[in-house]
């Protein structure tokens, strides 16, 4: 197995002709998005086939030769896709790449399901009260192949840091929600949804609340909403030209890789969302809606509406992105999960983040400096 360096098209080209599900952070785009970070495509090669890509992010460490190599949700290569291969035959020749390149950790993120939990189970759970983590409660669905591959990881001297206990010790969620699409119509989908799902939707509709889709003129919409949301729910935000910058972009590389939601009453932007798609899979990825418009709902009517443009684009999931391991009513995570669960989706683990100490000591002075903060 040997890796080279892709040109975007390249890299591109293979994504958008590889069978699965590919990250909207393992496109080229993706890299250009993250500016503060220096990106590089690469390609693994069995002879002169490519079967595998990764986009790399680059984090230098100031006034030194060394970086933090980032792969996010990836690399895109069979072992990530439960092939039953050693994860040794794909990850050498990557730490021996990234050791030229004076990388002194790298970090990877296999796109890997390893548990999944149905709706069903979930509200059992919730309604019982006895198990209060997702790691708890017996899953759905289980994939032996991915704890071969954790295993082989870890044989290969890959590390895994034990997390914050929520799931969100990595820097990508652990944890996600997912609404399964393929094979469902759009009826089928809303009898799904939770009474109060139906209810809410319903309200909006009623209470004269319409959701349309933006354009780059309406990100400044948008971001008002956003800088309110991160007000109240206490995160920093991100500046105007950073969705500016995503905009760009990703519509440069694909014109339907993401679409900007806003739902309005009245002239007045209530609540907006984006929506990013790359093959048969779409995310919901940012989120924002103002307080005084919570009785009308907004936030219900455009995951319908997002839901209803996945579907007809053809994609078989609709992500709803991060959830924590929270099943108790009391924790203030919670509402996480209670609000996603009322699509009657899946809760889904991913197999984490994986760091290989290239440089050991800086490894550890990095690891010592970030519990410090």
């Amino acid at each position: 197995m040997a890796i080279r360096r892709l040109t975007p098209t390249e890299h591109l080209e293979w994504i958008q002709h590889t069978a699965g599900s590919v990250s909207f952070l393992q496109t080229p785009a993706w890299g250009k998005v993250k500016a503060d970070w220096r990106s590089e495509s690469l390609g693994w090669f069995s002879g002169d086939d490519l079967v595998g890509t990764g986009l790399v992010l680059y984090r230098p460490i100031p006034r030194t030769p060394w970086s933090l190599a980032y792969v996010p949700e990836g690399p895109c290569a069979p072992w990530v896709e439960g092939h039953p291969l050693a994860g040794d035959a794909w990850a050498t020749p990557l730490a021996e790449y990234l050791k030229k390149r004076r990388a002194f950790t790298a970090k990877i993120g296999p796109p890997v399901v390893i548990r999944r939990w149905e709706a069903a189970t979930l509200k059992a759970a919730i309604a019982n009260g006895e198990v209060k983590r997702l790691r708890d409660l017996p899953p759905d669905h289980h994939d032996a192949r991915a704890d071969k591959l954790i295993a082989d990881l870890r044989s290969a001297g890959w590390q895994q840091e034990a997390g914050d206990g929520a799931g969100f010790g990595d820097v990508q969620p652990r944890y996600v929600f997912q609404v399964p699409l393929a094979g469902r119509t759009l009826d089928e989908l809303m009898a799904g949804f939770s009474q109060e799902w139906r209810r809410n939707i319903r309200k909006a509709q009623k209470s004269g609340v319409e959701v349309r889709e933006g354009t780059y003129e309406d990100l400044a919409d948008f971001h008002t909403a956003y800088v309110e949301t991160a007000q109240r729910d206490k995160f920093t935000p991100r500046p105007l030209a950073y969705f500016q910058r995503m905009w760009n972009a990703m519509q440069a590389e694909d014109p339907n890789r993401i679409r900007l939601f806003l739902a309005t009453r009245e002239g007045e932007v209530l609540a907006s969302t984006t929506m990013v798609t790359v093959g048969d899979h779409a995310w919901y990825s940012y989120g924002a809606s103002t307080t005084k418009s919570r009785e009308y709902r907004p936030s219900n009517a455009i995951q319908w509406a997002m839901i209803q443009a996945a579907h007809a684009d053809g994609a078989s999931v609709y992500d709803l992105r991060g959830i924590s391991d929270t099943l108790d009513p009391a924790d203030p995570l919670f509402g996480l999960i209670r609000f996603k669960l009322g699509t009657n989706g899946q809760a889904v683990e991913y197999i984490g983040e994986f760091d290989l100490p290239i440089n050991p000591l800086l490894h550890r002075a990095l690891k010592a400096y970030l519990a410090r903060r």
